[in-house]
């Protein structure tokens, strides 16, 4: 085997890794990141969930914005949501990137993956995916005093100023969506599909992915 069959076997064998540990591959002058199944933040969630982890994304996103060789970002979506803190400051360093970001759900951009999926400077969404929009929630022990009450408001109301100002959205459409109640059985929130989204201003566009990457090409070329 000649070197130019190592070094080319080798390349497949990081781009696999790279897949394997961050979810995330370059192609030509693009980097792709997939953000799925549920974000894993300041806790570990188990070996037989697929999550997507906050430690590997935020040195990642990092090295993309510092990269010479690296134009433009796509972010493929389908996410159950997750840790709200953590998955909020993935979406706050995405949104603060200077490089053109596209995003695209696909399947699902639930909970804490609506300002995910709006974080990008311009978001497709398929027809057939849906988003739930819900109020911050936890579960286990919840000690019951005001000041516990008044950090979810803050933490809701960081969310919707974000989602705001992030889409087309009006934070008045969006809170009636989080505390809607025939939606859900079980409870409060709305869940909405594709075109739905872009009616009601949250994503750009209806579209997959030949539609994302023209539009990043596009912002690529025009930057």
């Amino acid at each position: 085997m000649d070197n130019g069959e190592n070094k080319s076997k080798n390349d497949t064998l990081d781009e696999l890794e790279a897949i394997e540990k961050s979810g995330s591959i370059k192609s030509d002058n693009i980097q792709c990141i997939s953000i799925i199944g549920q974000i894993e933040g300041h806790y570990a969630l188990p070996s037989d969930q697929k999550a997507t982890k906050y430690e590997h994304i935020v040195p990642l996103l990092v090295a993309i914005e510092r990269s010479e060789e690296i134009e433009g970002l796509i972010i493929i979506l389908n996410t159950l949501g997750g840790d709200v803190e953590a998955g909020l400051a993935i979406a706050e360093l995405i949104a603060s990137m200077k490089k053109p970001t596209v995003s695209l759900v696909l399947g699902g951009g639930h909970s804490i993956g609506v300002p995910l999926a709006v974080c990008a400077k311009k978001s497709f969404i398929v027809p057939s995916a849906t988003m739930t929009i819900h109020p911050v929630r936890v579960s286990g022990t919840v000690i019951g005093t005001p000041q516990t009450y008044f950090y979810f408001e803050k933490m809701q109301n960081r969310i919707i100023k974000f989602v705001c100002d992030n889409s087309k959205i009006s934070s008045e459409k969006l809170k009636s969506l989080m505390l809607e109640t025939e939606q859900i059985a079980t409870d409060t929130g709305s869940v909405i599909d594709g075109r739905e989204a872009v009616e009601y201003g949250l994503i750009d566009e209806v579209g997959g992915l030949s539609e994302a990457l023209a539009a990043l090409d596009e912002m690529i070329s025009s930057r």
